[in-house]
């Protein structure tokens, strides 16, 4: 279709809202996403001390409950609660002791409120990282794709030099096998628990962008005849094999922390952002040359950021520019329509530099662009181009795109199999749904929900209402309105590809000359 996740939905007219929901969740992601990059350009700034400030418990950030070693192989019999065994702390006592991390990433990073009703004071530092690296995302993504591309050669192949780096120092210190094999040996009970579905689905679509119409519109400046169906295949290799990898870097330095403090890794694994400024940074504390490690560390966790922040705000201004034909032509118009949206979200973003802005964080993160609003998004898109638009006309426009018919197995999939799953998880998600909580202990308030599921039902709700509101302008029997609402609206450029038949039959969309500007200003 040549054009972004809103135009590109003119394959089923009536179905558009797809485009729109889509364009709610990617902006969601970028607003809230960029605050991981913000945190780790901070702890990146904070590396280069000749002593790491989460390694010690000497700050003044810092609690008369901080201890920086824990000798829980002293305490694991309960014979010896009440025995001293770490200076004045007995091991009754130990229980309620706090790392140093813990206490700089909730004290000094965050500076946490007691919940989502305290917002307190804003954390200028935090403030002028989240600034800087809104900048970078400006000028990476200012002039398209071209500057982008440019750009993503070094920031996604540099992590992986970064990752073989910290691979070798993992696996060279004591304790890594042990955290390697914990990571590779599979606990087969967790299938029978719906949540571990959940989970995995929910970080499959994210992490493939799927729904978010990012890869639309990264696509929309392919040439006509790309190969667009191996590109799926190795996009999907390249991207869990990443993962797959990465995890044997997490876990041989989480194999080490544990061995360090004498505990089962079990202990010492987090998930979240517990894990990237948590675990990761406790562990490389206790490396030799412990700052070097840490910059590797961060620099890569800043590089992996961008990117990902690149593709969400690229795909955002895409759609947005494509709402507007070729007649509101303006020499710097992407360049003003990227600053806008940069501008919008850090004016959002602003209320998570402030001491609840975790809270806020949580918010967006769980309900905005979760799973949940992703499943639904992929539910429809699926029954959309597999049973309204049609799996084997689209199945014969890959084939007229690419030279070859894919395997009849995606048609499956499209038809049957994915949106069988998306909703199967949907549901599970849907009655095993828990309010939100924060580190297990702070609940959120009734109306801290109430904003949660506005966010959710913002892109949730584009899809029924706007297929209700153009049935309802549409005029003539049910029939003839579904008719004339999913016949394809085609741009000037799929004549030169379109069989004789196809051409007589499909229609044009309006103001065509206008369209071929659009298409001009894509391809270029």
């Amino acid at each position: 279709m040549k054009a972004g996740s809103i135009n590109v939905w003119n394959i089923a007219p009536l179905f558009k809202g797809l485009g729109y929901a889509s364009m709610v969740i990617v902006f969601f992601c970028n607003t809230y996403y960029i605050m991981v990059l913000a945190w780790g350009f901070y702890y990146l700034i904070k590396s280069f001390n000749s002593v790491l400030p989460w390694s010690s418990c000497d700050n003044e950030w810092n609690t008369p409950n901080c201890i920086e070693i824990f000798r829980h192989s002293d305490c694991k019999n309960g014979t010896l609660a009440n025995v001293t065994i770490i200076g004045n702390l007995t091991c009754a006592e130990l229980a309620d002791a706090r790392s140093p991390i813990i206490e700089f990433w909730e004290h000094k990073v965050l500076n946490i409120s007691s919940g989502l009703d305290h917002p307190g004071e804003m954390n200028w530092e935090l403030m002028l990282c989240l600034v800087v690296v809104w900048i970078m995302v400006y000028f990476c993504v200012w002039k398209g794709v071209k500057s982008t591309g440019k750009i993503v050669y070094f920031t996604a192949t540099f992590p992986y030099v970064v990752l073989i780096i910290l691979l070798v120092r993992g696996v060279t210190l004591p304790g890594a096998y042990e955290g390697i094999m914990y990571y590779i040996k599979p606990d087969w009970s967790k299938l029978e628990e719906a949540q571990v579905w959940i989970d995995a689905g929910t970080q499959i679509f994210f992490s493939y962008a799927i729904g978010l119409g990012a890869l639309t519109a990264l696509g929309s400046y392919n040439r006509f005849n790309n190969d667009c169906y191996k590109d799926a295949f190795v996009l999907a290799m390249i991207n869990s094999g990443t993962s797959f990898f990465a995890g044997f870097v997490v876990f041989s330095i989480l194999g080490f922390m544990a061995a360090e403090q004498g505990v089962h890794i079990s202990q010492v694994a987090e998930s979240g952002p517990g894990l990237a400024f948590i675990a990761y940074p406790k562990a490389v504390s206790l490396m030799p040359v412990a700052p070097l490690w840490a910059a590797l560390f961060f620099f890569m966790l800043l590089l992996l950021g961008l990117d990902s922040q690149f593709v969400g705000v690229e795909g955002f201004v895409t759609g947005i520019m494509d709402l507007f034909p070729g007649k509101y032509y303006h020499r710097y118009k992407r360049e003003i329509a990227v600053a806008i949206c940069c501008l919008l979200c850090f004016i959002i973003d602003l209320s998570m530099v402030t001491q609840g802005g975790m809270y806020v964080f949580q918010l967006f993160d769980y309900y905005s662009a979760s799973g949940m609003t992703l499943l639904w998004q992929a539910f429809w898109e699926c029954i959309v181009v597999a049973w309204v638009y049609g799996a084997d006309r689209f199945m014969d426009d890959v084939a007229r795109m690419i030279g070859y018919r894919p395997f009849p197995w995606m048609k499956w999939c499209w038809s049957f199999i994915t949106p069988c799953v998306c909703m199967g998880i949907f549901l599970f998600h849907m009655v095993n749904y828990k309010p939100l909580t924060y580190n297990n202990q702070y609940v959120y308030p009734w109306w801290g929900e109430v904003i949660g599921w506005c966010m959710a039902l913002s892109s949730m709700l584009c899809i029924p209402v706007s297929v209700l509101y153009k049935l309802f302008r549409a005029k003539g029997t049910f029939k003839e309105r579904w008719a004339h609402l999913t016949t394809p609206v085609w741009g000037a450029h799929h004549l030169d590809y379109m069989a004789p038949d196809i051409k007589s039959l499909s229609s044009l969309s309006p103001g065509t000359d206008e369209n071929k500007v659009i298409i001009f200003e894509s391809v270029m």
